[in-house]
């Protein structure tokens, strides 16, 4: 039965690699996953005990038959965040790139507790855990990890005395750990089931002498952990240095200078079971690798503390609070009467102009709502860079197409008829639903129905065709417009109550 698994596997994977391609360049990135594919065909000598030992087998072609990569991610300053209506992090934007590479939709989960991860994925929740997991022996057991991300020692997080910017450097280092043997009889607090927590136990053995361990719930981040030592809620703890150095760049008064481990890599896992999935993974890895974007998006999070200490002061940065832009406000009101979720309108909004009330496009179209001066004219908006006019009258233009398709029973697809017309027009999208019906599909419903003849609608055939009034229309802009509001919303959803 496992014999057969893996030669299917492997003969999917080969109709996903050589389908399409033409370039050299990107034929040749995918003949090492065809290769490695063959060796486990070949081989079989893969352990029971190894495949047994997650609950579920979802390797790469369950995943590609699909459509979705199922990813645990963590919220947190540095992985997943929302910061003035964008959805950001580490982990969020190399996972972005790993799916488009892969050709597969990504569907995230966040994680709401830390310790409970690789559980997640052993039990089938998620194909991939992509948070910074540092690779050892006893996860090793339980997972497969991808090759590193990058590598980072753990290290010692306290606070400066209160009084440290009067004092001269010898006295504040007189008043701090400045040994790792110095915190012998003393306590540090850690997520329980963490990796600090394996270390300190290792540290206590090396040094001779006992650290106490106070063990923090898994549900709380790093980041939270690091602002409770702070906040003098705790005395001490211990984090990637990575993490630790961005985090001491908004808060002067930490020092995060003592190591307590040598240097450790840093990766993501999968279930032992899925080694097709690994190997693609592994892969795209090393290729980033040799990309200056790979290494440009890790500065961005963990080098640029400007970037950092900017968000983390911000009101519209989500982990300080429910805030999505300046406008969340009127967005509440209009959404109201719309019936709407706001974090959906929200989405729209960014959609149309990222929040900049002043933005114009190339067309004319201006504000927060992007309206034309014609729409704008007939719902007496007279200043389109006003935001308040200009959601008002964006809300009353989407009301008003709402409206025009009471046929539309399930309120999410009439909404999705709703935006697509705000965005190429209620005829066009009129005619995508004539076309649909003459096509054979249900022409009230948007999904896998009228959003192929939206696309459709570039076609000369189908743009040509007697039963279509208004001509052709480049259908993907509206069908990504629709997509993307909805899994931003969806983000949003997660990310702000």
């Amino acid at each position: 039965c496992m014999r057969w698994k893996i030669f299917k596997s492997a003969l999917i994977k080969f109709f996903y690699i050589f389908r399409g391609f033409r370039d050299k360049t990107v034929m040749n990135k995918r003949v090492g996953i065809l290769i490695i594919c063959c060796l486990y065909l070949s081989a079989c000598q893969m352990k029971k005990t190894d495949l047994s030992e997650a609950s579920v087998i979802r390797d790469f072609d369950e995943i590609v038959a699909d459509g979705k990569l199922k990813v645990l991610i963590a919220y947190s300053a540095t992985s997943y965040f929302l910061y003035r209506g964008q959805t950001m992090g580490y982990e969020y934007d190399l996972l972005k790139r790993l799916a488009k590479e892969l050709n597969l939709e990504l569907e995230l989960k966040v994680s709401r507790n830390l310790d409970e991860m690789l559980d997640e994925l052993k039990n089938g929740n998620v194909d991939l855990v992509a948070h910074g997991l540092a690779v050892t022996q006893e996860r090793k057991k339980v997972v497969a990890f991808s090759n590193y991300l990058y590598l980072t020692k753990q290290v010692l997080v306290q606070r400066k005395p209160d009084n440290w910017r009067k004092l001269t450097v010898d006295d504040i280092k007189e008043a701090m750990i400045q040994d790792p043997i110095e915190l012998i009889g003393d306590t540090v607090s850690v997520r329980k089931n963490s990796s600090y927590l394996k270390r300190l136990l290792n540290l206590s053995k090396e040094i001779g002498g006992n650290i106490y361990i106070d063990s923090l719930e898994g549900s709380l981040s790093t980041d939270e952990i690091i602002k409770q030592v702070v906040d003098k809620k705790i005395k001490y703890t211990v984090a990637d240095g990575n993490l630790a150095r961005i985090n001491a760049s908004h808060n002067p008064i930490l020092d995060v200078s003592i190591p307590v481990s040598f240097s450790q890599r840093i990766s993501w896992a999968v279930r032992k079971n899925s080694p097709v999935l690994l190997e693609a993974i592994n892969t795209w890895i090393e290729e980033e690798k040799k990309s200056s974007d790979y290494y440009v998006i890790y500065n961005k999070y963990f080098e640029n503390k400007r970037s950092f200490r900017r968000r983390a002061k911000s009101k519209f940065y989500s982990l300080n609070k429910n805030q999505i832009s300046p406008y969340d406000k009127l967005i509440k009101e209009h959404a109201k009467e719309l019936g709407w979720d706001w974090r959906l309108l929200a989405s729209l909004v960014y959609q149309e102009s990222q929040f900049q009330p002043n933005d114009t496009s190339w067309a004319g179209a201006k504000g927060l709502m992007q309206m034309m001066p014609s729409t704008a004219k007939a719902l007496g908006v007279k200043d389109r860079e006003n935001p308040e006019e200009s959601l008002r009258g964006g809300a009353a233009y989407l009301e008003q197409l709402y409206g025009n398709f009471d046929q539309v029973k399930d309120s999410v697809q009439r909404i999705k008829f709703a935006m697509a017309s705000y965005n190429c027009g209620y005829q066009h999208v009129r005619d995508a639903q004539n076309l649909a019906e003459v096509r054979g599909l249900d022409k009230y419903t948007w999904d896998s129905n009228v959003d192929k003849m939206i696309l459709g609608l570039s076609d000369p055939k189908n743009y040509n065709h007697d039963i279509v009034q208004y001509g052709y229309v480049r259908g993907v802009e509206t069908y990504d417009y629709v997509t993307e509001i909805f899994n931003r919303y969806t983000l949003y959803s997660t990310l702000v109550n």
